[in-house]
Parts: C-alpha cells; sequence; structure tokens
C-alpha cells in the first residue's frame, strides 16, 4: 500500500520515505539521480524509458549552471520552477502518493534540501507510441486514414485538431487502485447534457476496481453490473477521430483509456452499431441506399437460418414456387445438425485466422473454407444448401464493425433455431421476442435514453435519421 502522507520539511526524511516506495536499488528502469546545485543536495526520481536522454542531458546542464535556488521559504519550490526551470510543464506537489503515480506515470519528481514540505513534479515523459495508421477493424472506402494509439495525449489532440471549439471540455480522470489508469472524459459544454456527464464522472471516480488493464473492456465491466445471458454490447466503440468527432458535436460524449486505441461513445442504443462512417463520406442519396441495405441484410441474419428450417419443417405445404428452398441432396446429418455444425465451423475458421500470420491468414481462410465445404458435401455430412444460407450469415455479419454486437446476434440465432426445431412457428416467434426483450432489457450507461432509442421513447426524427442520410449542420 502507497503511503499516503504529506512531506515533511526534513530532506533526508522525504528521499528515505520515496527510497522506501519506489525501490530504485531493486528496479532497475527506476533512476534515482542524487545532484548538488548551488551547494544544495537535489535527488530526481524518474522511469527510464519515458524519458528521452538528451532531454534529460539538457535540464542537467541547466540545473548545473544554477548558481542560487533562491530563498528557502515554503514557496522556494515554485519560485524555483517560475524563474530557474526551463520545463513546459511544472507541478508543485507536497503529498508523497502524488509524486509516486507522477513518477510512475512518467514524470520526473525533483526534491531539494531547500524546497521545505514540496516537491516539484516535471513532465517531460515520451510514450513509446505507434503511428497513426487506418483503424483495421473500422476502415473506409473514402475519408481520414488516421486512427486512434495507446497514447491518450496524441488521441485527444486528434479530436482538438477537428474540434476548434473554445467549449470543448477534456476533463481528466484517473481510475484503478494500482493501475492508476488515465482517463479524458470528452463533451461539449452546452451540447452535451450536464446531468449525464457528472454522472459518468462521479460514476469512473468512484469505480471500485484494482486494475484496468484492458482498457475500455475494463470500464465497461466495472461502470456496468452486467448480466452474464444477456450479450449485447454495453458500449459503443471506435478507433476513428472523426467518428469521436462527430459523436460530440451531436451532444454525446467520449471516454478515451490510456493505454487503449478504442474511444467508447456515451450514450448508446443498438442503433448506433449500425451506422457507419462511410454513409457520411457519400452523397445523401448514396448515404441512405448504403445505411437501408445495411439495416435489412443486418437483421436478416437472426432469421434467416431459422426461417428456412421452419419452411422444411412445413415441406408439404410450401407453393410450388418456393420449392427452391428444399435441398435436393439433404445430406447423411439431420439438417438442424448441419446448421449447428457449421456455426461452430466458422468460429473455428475464425479462431484459425486470428493465429495465422498476416502474410498467409488470407488465402488460408479462404483455401480452409472452400477445402472443408467441398469435401463435407462430397461426404455427406452437409449439403450445399446449409453452406449457402451459413455463407450469406457469415459475409452479413461484417455489415457492421461491433465484433460483440455480431456474437450477441449469433447466439440469438442460434437460440431461435434451437426452438424453431423444438416448437416450430411458436418456436420462431418466441426467438424473437426473447431477442427483444433482451435488447430492451439490456443495462448501459445511458442516463436518459434507452438502448432501444429513438423507438423508446420515440424521436421521429432520430429514427428518420438511422435510414435516411440528411445533411446535419456540423
Amino acid at each position: 500500500m502507497v503511503n499516503r502522507d504529506i512531506l515533511s520539511n526534513d530532506f533526508e526524511k522525504n528521499v528515505t520515505e520515496m527510497d522506501n516506495i519506489l525501490k530504485c536499488d531493486e528496479n532497475f528502469d527506476l533512476i534515482k539521480r542524487t545532484l548538488n546545485i548551488a551547494n544544495t543536495k537535489c535527488v530526481m526520481y524518474y522511469v527510464d524509458g519515458f524519458i528521452k536522454a538528451e532531454s534529460m542531458q539538457k535540464l542537467m546542464m541547466h540545473l548545473f549552471s544554477v548558481k542560487d535556488l533562491g530563498d528557502k521559504s515554503r514557496d522556494a519550490a515554485k519560485q524555483f520552477a517560475d524563474t530557474s526551470l526551463p520545463a513546459v510543464e511544472v507541478d508543485v506537489q507536497n503529498s508523497i502518493d502524488a509524486l509516486t503515480v507522477a513518477v510512475l506515470s512518467g514524470c520526473t519528481a525533483f526534491l531539494c534540501e531547500g524546497f521545505g514540505p514540496n516537491a516539484l513534479v516535471i513532465d517531460m515523459r515520451t510514450y513509446p507510441a505507434r503511428t497513426t495508421s487506418e483503424p483495421e477493424n473500422d476502415r473506409v472506402m473514402r475519408g481520414s486514414r488516421d486512427g486512434f494509439v495507446e497514447t491518450m495525449i496524441f488521441n485527444t489532440a486528434m479530436i482538438r485538431r477537428r474540434i476548434r471549439d473554445p467549449k470543448l471540455r477534456i476533463k481528466y480522470l484517473t481510475a484503478g487502485t494500482q493501475t492508476r489508469t488515465d482517463m479524458a472524459l470528452c463533451y461539449i459544454e452546452g451540447e452535451a447534457d450536464s446531468d449525464y456527464v457528472n454522472e459518468l464522472t462521479n460514476r469512473i471516480s468512484n469505480m471500485k476496481c484494482h486494475s484496468l488493464v484492458m482498457g475500455h473492456r475494463s470500464v465497461a465491466e466495472t461502470l456496468i453490473n452486467q448480466k452474464w445471458y444477456n450479450p449485447f454490447p454495453k458500449i459503443r466503440t471506435t478507433e476513428r477521430p472523426d467518428a469521436v468527432a462527430a459523436t460530440i458535436l451531436e451532444g454525446g460524449v467520449v471516454l478515451i483509456c490510456d493505454n487503449s486505441p478504442e474511444a467508447m461513445l456515451f450514450p448508446t442504443s443498438i442503433f448506433d452499431f449500425l451506422q457507419e462512417t462511410d454513409d457520411y463520406y457519400f452523397p445523401p442519396l448514396t448515404g441512405t441506399y448504403l445505411r437501408i441495405i445495411r439495416h435489412i441484410i443486418f437483421w436478416l441474419t437472426v432469421i434467416i437460418t431459422p426461417l428456412w428450417y421452419l419452411l422444411l419443417q412445413y415441406e408439404s405445404s410450401l407453393p410450388q414456387w418456393m420449392s427452391f428452398v428444399i435441398p435436393k441432396d439433404p445430406g447423411q446429418l439431420p439438417i438442424i445438425v448441419q446448421l449447428f455444425l457449421t456455426e461452430f465451423v466458422l468460429d473455428g475458421l475464425k479462431l484459425a485466422s486470428l493465429n495465422t500470420p498476416s502474410t498467409l491468414s488470407n488465402s488460408l481462410s479462404v483455401v480452409g473454407g472452400l477445402l472443408l465445404g467441398d469435401f463435407a458435401v462430397q461426404v455427406g455430412w452437409l449439403c450445399p444448401d446449409v453452406i449457402l444460407y451459413m455463407a450469406f450469415v457469415a459475409i452479413t455479419n461484417f455489415t457492421q464493425s461491433s465484433y460483440e454486437l455480431g456474437y450477441a446476434f449469433k447466439y440469438m440465432r442460434m437460440l431461435t433455431l434451437l426452438l424453431t426445431a423444438l416448437f416450430g412457428l411458436w418456436g420462431l416467434l418466441s426467438g424473437i421476442i426473447i431477442t427483444f426483450i433482451l435488447v430492451a432489457t439490456n443495462k448501459t450507461v445511458n442516463g436518459k435514453r434507452n438502448y432501444l432509442y429513438p423507438l423508446v421513447p420515440f424521436n421521429a426524427k432520430a429514427l428518420a435519421r438511422l435510414f435516411f442520410r440528411l445533411k446535419k449542420r456540423h
């Protein structure tokens, strides 16, 4: 447990306290640098790897040139920071706990014999970061190609670049007793619901958790008391700065976590997941067409295989023009077994593709799927009709970018298929009703909004925007 005492006037005692906490002699990357500046003892603590050697050398060269640290008063640290420290970000601290967190976050703690019960926190950190390339899971045909990275300050800068409004607020928060994860809550004052912003701020500040090492996933599970049987996603995420900027301009709130490239968008409804960035980079007519097609096709993925299986149960009652739904060669396994088997095989191919080296993944996944499907038909395990319908389901599942929503609909499809096999038409209707109930009762951090908004509560204009690409003021 980190000592939360306040610094004392005894310099040696403060240094001993910091040594006991940081254990620089046991951690090779924690550096303790003892200096003698203007005949005064000073100590610096920092993490090797967070600060560039050139920056530290320049700072030390300047410190060695200082001839006088000023009066040894209670404000000596602030006076020295204002007059003799060439650093952009400097803060005066008197808390040992705050100093410890600052050092472990990449800043430099500067203790001096003449500063009394205060110390300086010098921010010269440079986090390791990758380039801002286009997100792999949220590509666009047109538009910007930059994406969020794991460094929070870079992500907030990309938002500032797009929204040059002085009312944009980026509020700093922290959570996790062990990780002390940095977070930023972004919104426009006057546009976002102030009560909702305060609610989010309080819930994040009061989160009871040891760590948030999994980024947005850890935050979501801590913020929301989830029910294991409801698979629908609680929070929408994106790695695109333009999507985040659009959400903020529309009055939404965005939470960014350090060490995670995914921003969380609040509030969230299920229809938000079916909006894509490409819709706004095409003319309104094309954007409307793409949006309507996406909705129709994606909602079909829930019922297409249960509906087909239901028609097979009433084979003798089907009119002649619908005879095409009846397989000519049904295979040796029951159709219901074939459908479930194909669901599991598709997931196995996905896992194999994820663990395959990138240079081979595309070719192996395509060839593997073709070979398995062809051999399964030849052997008699599967019929071509099953492969056709499941191929449609597998491909159209990617019409939206949320992996979590795709699996939620997969579970609902499998449940509906099982109920249809057991109870026929009533089973199909029961599966659809259960899906609707789970969607309607899904608990999220939505404030005044429902997960089914704009259907519940009904908002005609917002509902129209779901299907029609209308011009917006921004």
